[in-house]
Order: structure tokens, then C-alpha cells, then sequence
């Protein structure tokens, strides 16, 4: 996960997926797995510190490695719970700094999560990571500016990567190009 952090540390976009995409294409990146789990959160939080959006950033990448490697691969179907989802309510419990005991930023992270894993859900299966990964993404983004008045760029995603999943949906995917 360092070769994350390093990215994210040097970067300027304040595109989300941009960041994402850019760690999807390491070598370390499986079409499917766990790592997604921290790699949504991770672009999220450089994305909203380059948009304005006041976080020590070396601190909460640290945090969503910790909190986001916790998080096994397949949760999707055995937990009815997408890590990439879950990686979005982690995202906004570091930068609000929820607690079990804080009022707004606790409603915050579990209604960013709620919101991310509904749009998620109303694909439907089978699981694709990537596919998981930009819904997420793109619900944060709109969640974040609503509620925290923080805008970030997004830019048209069109995936690349159907060929690679066996199991792609194609033409109900969203991102089928």
C-alpha cells in the first residue's frame, strides 16, 4: 500500500476517479479484491484535500489503510455490504472525525455508506469491483458537495476492463462503453 500513498501524496487532480484510476492500473490491482477497499476511500479523501477540503492527508490515508485492509474480499455477497460502499462511509468518518459518540459526523459516515452501497445495489450482480468502485465514487462525490459543500471534479467514466472480468454484465453496466 505504500505505492498508494505515495501517489496520493504527490498528486494534484481533484478528480476521484482519475485518482482511482491511476491505482487501478498498478500492477498490484486485481480486477477483483480487497484492495479496492482501501483504494476507494484513499482517492476519495486526496481528491476532497485537493478540492479544498481541510485533512491531514498523510494521517487519514494511514487511517483508511488500517480501517479498509480490515474489510475481507467478497463481503458483497456474504455480507450484503460492497467494501468499495463501506470504503466510502470510512472515507467520510475520517474526515468529519465520527466517533461512536459524535452526532453529525456519525449520521454523516453511515448515511455516505447507505447511499453509496443503494446505488450499488440497484445494478445488481454479479460483483465487479471496478464497476463497485466508480458507483461509489460518484455517490460520494455528489454526497460530499450536498452535504459538506465541498466540490469535486468527475469526470465521464467509460470502463476499460470488461474483457478482463468473465463475469462483466456489459450492457446493464453503467460504464459499458
Amino acid at each position: 500500500m505504500e505505492i498508494i500513498f505515495d501517489l496520493c501524496l504527490k498528486e494534484k487532480s481533484k478528480d476521484p476517479v482519475e485518482i482511482l484510476e491511476k491505482m487501478m492500473s498498478l500492477p498490484f490491482c486485481r480486477m477483483h479484491g480487497p484492495e479496492h477497499h482501501v483504494m476507494v476511500g484513499a482517492a476519495l479523501i486526496t481528491a476532497y484535500k485537493n478540492s479544498g477540503g481541510e485533512v491531514d492527508l498523510k494521517t487519514a490515508l494511514e487511517e483508511i489503510y488500517k480501517r479498509g485492509k480490515e474489510v475481507p474480499g467478497g463481503v458483497c455477497g456474504l455480507w450484503g455490504a460492497c467494501g468499495a460502499g463501506l470504503s466510502c462511509g470510512m472515507y467520510m468518518s475520517i474526515i468529519t472525525k465520527a466517533t461512536g459518540m459524535t452526532v453529525e459526523p456519525w449520521k454523516l459516515a453511515n448515511q455516505m455508506t447507505s447511499s453509496a452501497l443503494e446505488k450499488i445495489g440497484e445494478t445488481g450482480g454479479p460483483r465487479c469491483c471496478k464497476r463497485d468502485s466508480y458507483t461509489a465514487v460518484r455517490e460520494a462525490v455528489r454526497f460530499t458537495e450536498e452535504n459538506l459543500g465541498i466540490k469535486m471534479d468527475l469526470h465521464e467514466i467509460k470502463c476499460t476492463r470488461s474483457e478482463l472480468n468473465p463475469v462483466c454484465i456489459k450492457e446493464r453496466c453503467p460504464y459499458n462503453k
